[in-house]
């Protein structure tokens, strides 16, 4: 199996800007791979799309140099190996907020001994080649997430917990969890110092950064260190560009009369 778009990218201590799938169509998929984006992650947990959706999604993606990676709905080892069997080459995993959820998120993503993912590479071992077994643990992204005001005080603890590729901070979440609104970006020192805390330590511990973004947002985010930003999201895509054709249109056509 050789090294993803993504882990090249991190080898060379560059950012991967990313795109997320909400959605279940195939042919959306191909489009968003195709783009030209570094990684693209379909999203399972609160995406329309079903386990059974991932194998087209991944066959989508599988014509372009973006990474495949999957959110699976929970830290859970089944299903985290299944959607790898299935050729994802990253798994983000929701809700890390403890050392023993590391542990079990870096288990389902490695093979024994350094962890205790089930052997049956159906889909991936033809994607990957007759090198997978021997390349897997080294290029597949464990990519736990850090989405608690819980996860933030266990940091060090967590990240100390070897297999960990990378952390994501879903800011939503987060916020909650700090009794903010939920939002990709909150003014204040509670929200932006929970930033912080995660960027140092994800630098004592040789783990990237990556965080859940927008595009307006994302330079801010690439200029405070993360190596891993999400910029634009297929529902977000769609809904702004059927927006702004209509209004080009009706603020300015001939039908504008009719209003």
């Amino acid at each position: 199996m050789a090294p993803t778009t993504l882990t090249r990218i991190w080898s060379d201590g560059r950012t991967a800007l990313g795109a997320w799938l909400f959605l279940r169509d195939p042919f959306g998929a191909e489009l968003v791979g195709r783009a030209g984006f570094d990684y693209v992650c379909i999203d399972l947990q609160h995406g329309l799309g079903e386990l059974s959706d991932a194998l087209a999604l991944l066959q989508a993606l599988s014509g372009s140099e973006a990474s495949p990676i999957v959110r699976v709905p929970w830290n859970e080892p089944g299903i985290i190996g299944r959607v790898l069997d299935l050729g994802a080459t990253g798994v983000i995993i929701p809700m890390v907020n403890t050392a023993d959820d590391a542990r079990r998120a870096v288990a389902a993503c490695r093979y024994a001994p350094a962890g205790a993912r089930s052997f049956g590479p159906v889909r991936a071992g033809v994607v990957g080649g007759p090198g997978y077994l021997a390349s897997a643990d080294a290029v597949v992204a464990c990519i736990v997430m850090i989405e608690t005001a819980e996860a933030i005080e266990h940091l060090d603890e967590i990240l100390a917990v070897p297999g960990i590729t990378a952390v994501y901070i879903g800011p939503s979440d987060l916020s909650l969890t700090y009794g903010l609104p939920p939002a990709p970006d909150n003014p204040g020192e509670v929200f932006d110092g929970a930033l912080a805390r995660v960027l140092a330590a994800c630098e004592r511990h040789g783990v990237v950064p990556g965080i859940h973004a927008t595009a307006a947002l994302a330079p801010k985010r690439i200029a405070a260190g993360f190596r891993m930003v999400t910029v634009a999201n297929d529902v977000g895509a769609l809904v702004a560009g059927i927006q702004r054709d209509l209004a080009s249109v009706r603020d300015t056509g001939p039908a504008a009369t009719a209003y």
